[in-house]
């Protein structure tokens, strides 16, 4: 239902989100995987779009998509199985997690920019609020949240 007021439309009831929207996909780290997730995460932030009637700026979209690859790609290539990412999102904020079997945890390399390679975990750090990996019974999981809201 919504109630409109001097021409301002408030929603209420049914018409506001109350749980974040999430969905997950599941990769088996094939050719094109990376790119798979690229487009559900975009799908994804449309939704959000649509859904929870998000604001979300030309950066924050393509902060998402960016970390989005750097967690999918780090789980493609250092665990022995499939990876499932994992999105959460509001109109302010999205947590993307990526759950693979290799229980070594990703280690932060000191920043150097002389060195090839492994400055995925330190671009995710620099475009996300929080970053947190912990282990689960099935190996790890690699979690950060991203701010949306407009610039």
């Amino acid at each position: 239902m919504t109630y409109h007021l001097d021409g301002a439309v408030i929603p209420i009831g049914f018409d506001v989100p109350v749980e974040p929207l999430r969905r997950a996909a599941h990769f088996t780290g094939e050719p094109g995987c990376i790119a798979e997730a690229r487009a559900f995460a975009a799908h994804f932030l449309q939704q959000l779009r649509t859904e929870w009637c998000a604001t979300i700026d030309e950066r924050a979209d393509g902060a998402v998509l960016l970390v989005v690859s750097e967690l999918v790609t780090n789980a493609d290539r250092h665990s022995d199985g499939p990876y499932i990412l994992e999105l959460e999102g509001t109109d302010t904020s999205l947590t993307v997690a990526v759950y693979d079997s290799s229980a070594s945890l990703p280690r932060v390399f000191p920043r150097n920019p002389e060195r090839v390679g492994r400055h995925g975990l330190e671009i995710v750090r620099a475009l996300a609020r929080d970053v947190r990996v912990e282990r689960v019974p099935v190996g790890k999981c690699v979690r950060a949240v991203l701010e949306l809201g407009a610039a």
